[in-house]
């Protein structure tokens, strides 16, 4: 029989790790700005190593996010870090640049590596590129249906991961394109404060004249400039499809999000993996498990299938 899919989210803290391992979470993505892209909080080696600490005193992995855009200094700094990352006990690195795959295979080379490369993750000869360099896990782009993501799944012997639920990122900037814009408008060019989403849950949108009602939020961190979906995928009623072909990871992204709402989103999700994997053949969705999101969604942002169930995107 399968093993059940790992329920991978992320954290803005210790604490918030507690209360997403109670809900059921087995795995986290975490790690600081300037070497990881849109993280929920701020965890420098001090506080992974803390985290690596809780998280496998619950039998629970933690991968360190190593996906930013990189450049010439912060891959200078890559092999210290890289090194102390594994000298903290982190399970494995999630990684688009080459260059954290070449420094890895020299400072950790037992480390588990994510490829993952955000839009371009497309198909199952790219994974196996990156498989015979040494990449255990492919993160499939979040614009791939499900035909496509089955047929990955298929053609590949690595981990494969999706994203099952959360918003998206539609558009990436290195540039602080609303701080820019916010010191362009002042005479003085400062600003005390540039309203933009962090780790709070109010800030901008973008919103487009044929469609005002729907938000698109406005994420700027030190990494850049992030327009974000204006729906969040949720894929709880349909997860028993990908659990049938066995994908190995089902990420939850909980940027934006309140530690309540992603305890909710982790419980159902919960839920659904141990009843599916508890009877297989007899399972049946449970309208409460979605009914409990339903409570804590934005009435103004839409739960969807996201791209699973269009006919081709790319």
């Amino acid at each position: 029989m399968a093993t059940k899919p790992e329920l991978l989210v992320d954290a803005g803290s210790l604490a918030d790790m507690e209360r997403l391992i109670a809900a059921g979470a087995n795995a986290f993505i975490l790690g600081e700005s300037r070497y990881g892209m849109r993280l929920s909080g701020e965890f420098d080696l001090a506080l992974m190593a803390e985290a690596v600490k809780l998280a496998h005193s619950h039998q629970v992995s933690v991968y360190a996010a190593v996906n930013n855009l990189m450049d010439n200094e912060t891959v200078d700094a890559l092999p210290g870090y890289i090194r102390d990352l594994a000298e903290a006990g982190v399970d494995g690195l999630v990684f688009g640049d080459p260059a954290v795959l070449m420094v890895a295979r020299v400072e950790a080379p037992n480390m588990k590596l994510h490829w993952n490369a955000e839009m371009t993750s497309t198909n199952y000869a790219t994974a196996n590129y990156w498989g015979r360099r040494g990449a255990t896990r492919f993160v499939l782009a979040r614009e791939l249906n499900m035909d496509q993501v089955i047929d990955v799944k298929t053609n590949t012997t690595l981990e494969v991961q999706v994203q099952v639920h959360g918003l998206t990122n539609i558009y990436h900037s290195k540039r602080p394109l609303v701080q820019n814009y916010f010191q362009h408008q002042t005479k003085d060019g400062e600003t005390t404060e540039v309203p933009v989403h962090g780790k709070r849950e109010d800030g901008l949108y973008l919103v487009e004249t044929e469609r005002p009602d729907e938000r698109f939020p406005i994420y700027e961190d030190a990494g850049g400039t992030h327009i974000m979906s204006s729906d969040d995928l949720c894929m709880l009623e349909n997860l028993h499809e990908l659990m049938e072909v066995n994908i190995d990871s089902f990420r939850i992204e909980g940027l934006l999000k309140s530690i309540e709402y992603n305890e909710t989103i982790v419980k159902a999700y919960r839920a659904a993996i141990d009843a599916y994997f508890e009877d297989p053949e007899g399972y049946a969705f449970n309208e409460e498990w979605l009914d409990s999101i339903v409570k804590v969604q934005d009435p103004s942002r839409e739960l969807s299938y996201g791209f699973f169930y269009k006919e081709q995107v790319y």
